[in-house]
């Protein structure tokens, strides 16, 4: 017998797709990563349901085709993590995506996780929503400018000092580019 763990990535382009299953592992997963210390969207644990479920269910409701997807990540059939990738609907600005709360559940950091998400992000980007390039935008002093530069990205300005975590802590806002896809 294998102890070989079995990594599945799928997207999800339809709020319809989004079962109340899915919905509690994807709340459940982001109050882990928020109270491990991620830097994924609710920078003042501890969180709740009720802090998380209406951000979730908002999330949710935007998913379309066009201009949403929810990228997922499961080993063994367990969430272990996920991410957003977003298209603006304007002309002006539709040629490019901004990932959002890319994360790994606790319990699986360190396996490849973000990068399987992020590598399948990339490939939905291109080849289903035909983005010329991406955008993140990622808290300072976490190790994230490194992670996202081994996968291609390439920091493109920062805005000093927009993130207070706490009087004594202060951080800069990275802004992060991957292009072309």
């Amino acid at each position: 017998m294998s102890n070989a763990r079995i990594l599945s990535v799928a997207q999800i382009a339809d709020a319809q797709e989004a079962t109340p299953e899915l919905r509690r592992q994807l709340i459940d997963c982001w109050i882990a990563v928020t109270h491990s210390g991620g830097a994924a969207g609710f920078p003042f644990p501890p969180v709740q349901d009720l802090d998380v479920a209406p951000i979730m269910d908002k999330l949710l409701s935007r998913l379309h085709p066009q201009h949403s997807r929810l990228i997922t990540a499961r080993v063994d059939d367990v969430l272990a993590g996920w991410v957003v990738l977003n298209r603006d609907p304007y002309r002006l600005v539709g040629h490019w995506g901004t990932v959002h709360h890319l994360q790994a559940h606790p319990k699986f950091r360190r396996r490849g996780i973000g990068s399987a998400l992020m590598r399948e992000l990339r490939k939905i980007a291109r080849d289903e929503l035909g983005l010329e390039q991406l955008h993140l935008a990622a808290r300072g002093e976490e190790g994230l400018e490194d992670f996202y530069s081994r996968l291609g990205w390439r920091e493109v300005g920062r805005w000093p000092g927009a993130l207070r975590l706490a009087p004594d802590d202060t951080r800069d806002e990275v802004l992060v580019l991957l292009d072309p896809l």
